[in-house]
């Protein structure tokens, strides 16, 4: 869909991220929110009417937008994945915290329309994954530590981007395979763990540090995210790419290397 106009309905209309996806549509030229849900009753968001999320399927038969932006909860999420899926609709989720059964729903989804799920959508943490596993494997043997801050409200810790981070610290160094989550008494370090900490407090958006440690000497890599416009840009960045793809699986890592991002 890059360079035409791009509809999209958007899930969690009333939530944190949900209203910053509709602000950020408001001010993009060529993107329209035509479609826009929520599971309590909620007041319009930047002119946007919010209908109830039980009508979801109605409303995107009505409406036949392009995409469809989901920052929810697992549960709601790989509903509304199915529910995508019935209607023809792509679907981008910032959704965290699933379950492997429920991922296998999302994945499902994925047969019958283009499904992208990102633990988050800033390119610049996109950059710092790839820092990430070049540092990892640059610098064998050496103790990895990861810290991520979120504010007061999120509920799952570690963040789904904290996890990505581990996952890629672990596809390069297999010498580490067991994540230990905050330290407390008797606990010397060994050898093969990563050390895991997870702070909320706040309001802050969000904060992922990698600390590698050895040969006396110490790296740091860190993000750190300035208000939550930067997600949902790359929300609709990832939407607006999504859009025309065939049926699949999809990362946002896939719309970077495209050069879809930004454009």
């Amino acid at each position: 869909m890059s360079g035409d106009s791009l509809s999209i309905a958007v899930t969690g209309a009333g939530g944190r991220m949900g209203r910053e996806v509709i602000s950020a549509a408001a001010d993009r030229e060529g993107v329209a929110v035509s479609v826009a849900v929520n599971r309590t009753p909620t007041d319009p968001v930047a002119g946007v009417a919010v209908e109830d999320a039980d009508r979801l399927d109605e409303l995107l038969a009505a409406a036949e937008p392009d995409a469809l932006v989901d920052f929810t909860g697992p549960e709601s999420a790989v509903a509304y994945a199915e529910i995508c899926a019935d209607a023809g609709v792509a679907m981008v989720t910032g959704t965290t915290g699933f379950a492997d059964a429920q991922l296998d729903g999302l994945r499902a989804a994925s047969k019958a329309v283009p499904v992208l799920k990102a633990s988050n959508f800033a390119r610049g943490v996109a950059a710092l994954r790839r820092a990430v596993r070049e540092a990892a494997a640059a610098l064998p043997g050496y103790d990895v530590e990861l810290t991520e801050t979120h504010h007061n409200a999120k509920r799952d810790a570690p963040s789904g981007t904290a996890k990505s981070i581990l996952d890629d610290v672990e596809s390069v160094r297999d010498d580490l395979d067991e994540r230990v989550h905050g330290r407390e008494g008797d606990a010397p370090r060994e050898s093969n763990e990563i050390g895991v900490h997870a702070r909320r407090a706040g309001d802050v958006t969000g904060e992922h540090e990698v600390l590698f440690a050895g040969n006396r000497e110490a790296v740091e890599l860190t993000h750190r995210a300035g208000d939550r416009g930067v997600f949902a840009e790359g929300a609709l960045d990832a939407a607006d790419w999504l859009a025309d793809r065939e049926p699949g699986w999809y990362a946002f890592g896939d719309v970077l290397d495209a050069g879809g991002a930004g454009e």
